[in-house]
C-alpha cells in the first residue's frame, strides 16, 4: 500500500483538517461499531439485563485502555514534532520506543484488567441480575487487551505523520469482522455476552497485527525494524512528559465515570440500559469534534516543529469554526431523532425511554465540547500537556463528583444526575480557553 504521510507545513490550512479529519472521523465511526454492534445484538437477541451488562462496563474498560491511549497521545506528539522538523534519527528512535513500551503496557494491562473486575462492579452497586455477565463480558475483554493496545499505538504513529487512511481501513476490516463475529456466536453458536466480547477481542487482534505488519514493510523514518527495537532514554522522558498528563486525566476521568454509573445504576437495569444506549448515541454525534481535535493536534505539532506558530494558530481557530459547524448538525438529528435512533438498540419501550430523557438534557449543551476538545489538543501539539489534564481532571473528576454528592444530599433525582456531564463540559471549556489565550502558541505569532 502506497505511502499516504502528509506535510501540514504548507499549503491550504481547512484543506488540511479536512482531509486529516474525513478518515479519522469515518474510523471513530468504525470504532464505536465494535461496542455498538455488542450492544445492538446482546439488545436485541439476548435481553435487557444482557444489555445493561454491556453497556454498563464502559467505565471500567476505558480506566485502563484509556490510561495507555494517554501515552499513544504523547508518542504521536513527540513523532509529529520531530516528522516536521525531519528529525530522521530522532522519529526512528520514537517510533522504536513506542513500540516497545507498548509490549510492556499489554503484559501489565491483562493482568491489572483481571484483577479490577470484582471490587469495581461492587463500588458501581451493580445490580445482582446484571452481576454475573458483566463479568463474563469483563474478564474475556482484558484477556485480549493488548489487541486495542497495539492497534491505538500504532496507528498514532502513523497519524502522527498525516497518515489517517491506512488506519482507517484496518479500522473498517475489523469493525466488519466483528459484527459478523457477533452474529455468527450470539445467533449461531447462541453464546450470549461472551460471544459478544470474544468477537470483540479477535477483531481487535486482527487490526493491531494490520498496524503492525504496515509498519513492519514500511521504509520511511517511522518504520519498524525489530532488530532495533529498544527505550531509548530521551524519547521515552519526551513521550512520558506529554502522554503520561494525558494517560492520567484519561484514567481517573474514566474512573470518575464508574461513580456517575453506580447513580445511574440506583435507577435499576431499565436506567442502565437506557443510559448505555443513549452513550452509543451520542458517542456517535461527537465524532466529528473528535476527529478535528485529533487533525489539530497534528496539524499544530508539525507546525510547531516547524517553528510556523501562526500557522498553527490559525489552524486551531479554522478546526474551532469546523467542530462548531458539525456539532450543531449532528446535534439537531439526535435531539428530534432521538426514539427511532434509541429504538435501533433497543425494542424495549421502558429502556428507550430512559435514553430519551439523557438525550433532551444533554444534548443542548454539545456545542461547549468543541472548545475543550479543541484547545486541549491544540496545547498537547505544542507540548503543553501538564495543564490541559489538570483543568479536565478539575472539571470532569473534582467538580463533577462534588456535584453529583451536593445534589444527592439535596435529594435531586434523575434531571440532576443526567446535567453532572454537561456541568463539567462548561467548566472545562472555560478554563481551556483562558489557559489557551495565555499560552505559547498565542503569544509566540512570528
Amino acid at each position: 500500500m502506497a505511502r499516504t504521510d502528509a506535510d501540514m507545513t504548507q499549503g491550504s490550512i481547512w484543506k488540511h483538517l479536512l482531509q486529516f479529519s474525513i478518515p479519522m472521523a469515518v474510523g471513530l465511526l468504525f470504532q464505536q461499531l465494535y461496542n455498538t454492534v455488542d450492544t445492538v445484538v446482546v439488545g436485541q437477541f439476548v435481553g435487557q439485563q444482557a444489555q445493561a451488562a454491556v453497556g454498563s462496563t464502559g467505565s471500567v474498560i476505558n480506566t485502563i485502555v484509556g490510561f495507555c491511549a494517554g501515552l499513544a497521545t504523547g508518542a504521536s506528539v513527540v513523532i509529529s514534532q520531530r516528522y516536521g522538523a525531519h528529525d530522521r534519527q530522532g522519529l526512528g528512535k520514537a517510533v522504536h520506543t513506542t513500540i516497545a513500551v507498548t509490549f510492556i503496557m499489554s503484559v501489565l494491562a491483562t493482568l491489572l484488567g483481571q484483577l479490577i473486575i470484582d471490587p469495581m462492579l461492587r463500588f458501581m452497586q451493580t445490580p445482582d441480575d446484571v452481576m454475573g455477565e458483566s463479568h463474563t463480558y469483563l474478564s474475556i475483554y482484558f484477556s485480549g487487551v493488548s489487541g486495542v493496545l497495539f492497534y491505538n499505538m500504532g496507528s498514532g504513529i502513523l497519524r502522527a505523520v498525516g497518515d489517517s487512511r491506512r488506519p482507517l481501513i484496518f479500522l473498517i476490516v475489523s469493525a466488519l469482522l466483528n459484527t459478523v463475529l457477533d452474529l455468527a456466536f450470539v445467533l449461531g453458536l447462541h453464546m450470549g455476552v461472551d460471544g459478544v466480547a470474544y468477537a470483540t477481542i479477535l477483531s481487535q487482534i486482527v487490526s493491531a497485527l494490520l498496524i503492525l505488519i504496515t509498519l513492519s514493510r514500511e521504509d520511511g523514518g517511522y518504520g519498524i525494524r525489530w532488530r532495533q527495537l529498544r527505550i531509548d532514554r530521551e524519547s521515552l522522558f519526551s513521550i512520558l512528559k506529554i502522554g503520561l498528563p494525558s494517560s492520567i486525566q484519561s484514567a481517573i476521568t474514566a474512573f470518575s465515570n464508574v461513580f456517575v454509573q453506580s447513580y445511574i445504576n440506583y435507577f435499576g437495569s431499565a436506567c442502565m440500559a437506557g443510559y448505555g444506549i443513549y452513550n452509543k448515541v451520542d458517542a456517535f454525534a461527537l465524532i466529528p469534534v473528535q476527529a478535528i481535535s485529533m487533525s489539530s493536534t497534528t496539524f499544530v505539532g508539525q507546525n510547531w516543529g516547524a517553528k510556523q506558530a501562526k500557522r498553527a494558530r490559525d489552524g486551531v481557530r479554522t478546526a474551532t469554526f469546523m467542530s462548531l459547524g458539525a456539532t450543531v448538525a449532528l446535534g439537531l438529528v439526535v435531539f428530534f431523532l432521538a426514539r427511532p435512533l434509541l429504538g435501533f438498540f433497543s425494542p424495549e419501550e421502558e429502556v428507550v425511554a430512559f435514553g430519551e430523557r439523557f438525550i433532551r438534557i444533554v444534548t443542548p449543551f454539545y456545542v461547549t465540547i468543541c472548545f475543550n476538545q479543541i484547545y486541549a489538543g491544540a496545547l498537547r501539539g505544542i507540548g503543553d500537556a501538564t495543564v490541559p489534564t489538570v483543568i479536565m481532571l478539575a472539571s470532569f473528576v473534582v467538580f463533577r463528583q462534588i456535584y453529583l454528592a451536593v445534589t444527592k444530599a439535596l435529594g435531586a433525582g434523575f434531571v440532576a444526575v443526567a446535567l453532572a456531564y454537561p456541568m463539567g463540559w462548561i467548566m472545562c471549556s472555560t478554563l481551556l480557553l483562558v489557559r489557551y489565550s495565555r499560552s505559547a502558541l498565542v503569544r509566540n505569532v512570528a
